[in-house]
């Protein structure tokens, strides 16, 4: 089944572009360290989901771009082109002249509406393409205008011309020291839709994949194209195909579909956190070796402590044993940074996958009381290598990773509100003073539902 990818502003088609270059180099690349029969499989099932085959035999991506500027959707489509490797389909994008600068109410209420009709149907022409449909792939930052107030826009016009298909919405949160003097509101505005339409939202904080350049890459002046590798390296590790439990030995075929049953098992947890290890410049890989307890050891711990990156993680952290009582303040202090979990999913890749054993991850006290463990984590492999790296562990995870961001943006977003500060921006667009209380609220309820875990 094929995943249809709708990039959006100027975030959403950079990261885009880095998505598809990185599924291409990995499916293209002689590192499978697998056998031929299982590299064709492994080959005929990304082409399947990612791309659709041209006359030419170049692959073209299954993507609709979407922006209010021209710019960088023409960068975007050159620069795939020039590759040789793929392209994107020339008549699959739409921009406009003039951008929504950073206003989330001017791309959802203005550019959304005027332009609902041309965006659809490029997105059913993409659709028709598809054998059969897995869902729709949404790429988009938080902080802007397009990326976010049309992103939200076009999400609920996807929620209501396929009502069966599976949205995941791609979500990039802005930096904390802030780009945009709106972002948080933008934030608020964003979440609380896609909240409503989407079946999941996969986010990635701008700060994380900073720090994972500086200290793991060792990028001394990172670049956004840097910032957007180690999240298109990211998503490829778990996109690219792999053999989940029930499928056995062929690959998974409704990608979409089963990353929602393993991960979103009630829909007022939506929220999805994905870390990958190992990463490392690619010219130390060759001096580096692996080994499955230890990556596993380490996701583990990532996952227990919050840690978004292996480096700096806190030992010390630990799950409560049931049945027994806190006893200091140092222990309760400690429980306070243990990360609860609803469910999570774990990815390995690479050489001797069969024999690895992830039964830490099924520990009891890991997860919320109410779901039972053997429900809540589950694992997919594959013997095929990605993206250079002999052995890689994904987790995605469904747990109370993004509670602090998403508290601190909802609580700087409200007291800008209760000032009036820049309310009359949005208003001129039609977005009232209620529609800023309901944001508020939907989002208060989020934070309410995950601190109750």
């Amino acid at each position: 089944m094929s995943i249809v990818a709708v990039q959006l502003g100027q975030c959403g088609n950079q990261i885009g572009h880095e998505v598809f270059n990185t599924i291409c180099g990995d499916v293209r690349g002689t590192h499978g360290l697998c056998s031929k029969k299982e590299n064709e499989a492994y080959h005929d099932a990304c082409t399947e989901r990612f791309f659709s085959e041209a006359e030419s035999g170049v692959p073209v991506a299954r993507a609709v771009l979407v922006d209010m500027e021209p710019k960088v959707i023409s960068q975007t489509l050159s620069i795939a082109a020039r590759s040789g490797r793929w392209k994107y389909d020339d008549q699959s994008h739409f921009c406009q002249k003039q951008g929504s600068g950073n206003n989330w109410a001017n791309g959802y209420s203005v550019h959304g509406p005027r332009n609902k009709e041309v965006i659809m149907n490029l997105v059913q022409k993409e659709v028709e393409k598809c054998d059969r449909l897995s869902g729709f792939f949404t790429i988009m930052s938080m902080a802007g205008g397009t990326g976010s107030g049309l992103g939200a826009f076009v999400t609920q016009c996807l929620r209501d011309a396929f009502p069966t298909s599976f949205i995941l919405n791609h979500v990039i949160w802005p930096y904390g020291t802030g780009e945009v003097i709106v972002q948080n509101y933008n934030s608020v505005l964003t979440l609380s839709h896609l909240y409503q339409s989407s079946d999941a939202l996969l986010v990635h904080e701008n700060d994380v994949i900073h720090k994972i350049c500086a200290q793991l890459m060792h990028i001394k002046q990172i670049s956004f194209r840097d910032v957007n590798q180690v999240i298109a390296h990211q998503l490829g590790s778990v996109f690219q195909p792999a053999h989940t439990a029930e499928a056995g030995l062929h690959y998974s075929r409704n990608p979409l579909g089963d990353l929602m049953e393993t991960l979103v098992p009630h829909p007022e947890f939506k929220m999805l956190g994905l870390r990958n290890i190992p990463q490392m410049p690619e010219n130390s890989l060759a001096y580096s070796t692996f080994n499955w307890p230890g990556l596993l050891k380490h996701l583990r711990q990532m996952l227990i402590a919050n840690a978004k990156m292996e480096e700096g993680i806190d030992w010390q952290v630990r799950p409560l044993c049931p049945g027994s009582s806190i006893s200091s303040s140092h222990s309760t202090n400690k429980l306070l940074h243990f990360n609860t979990s609803l469910a999570n999913l774990v990815i390995l890749r690479g050489k001797d996958t069969h024999g690895v054993d992830v039964g830490s991850f099924r520990d009891p006290s890991l997860y919320t009381s109410w779901l039972n463990p053997q429900d809540a984590f589950n694992v997919w492999k594959t013997p095929r290598a990605f993206n250079k790296y002999e052995k890689s562990a994904s987790l995605v995870s469904n747990s109370q990773f993004l509670l602090k961001p998403l508290d601190n943006v909802v609580g700087k977003a409200w007291n800008m509100f209760a000032s009036k500060a820049y309310i009359h921006q949005y208003t001129k667009f039609g977005i009232e003073e209620e529609d800023f209380l309901d944001s508020f609220t939907a989002l208060e309820q989020v934070i309410s539902s995950y601190t109750n875990l």
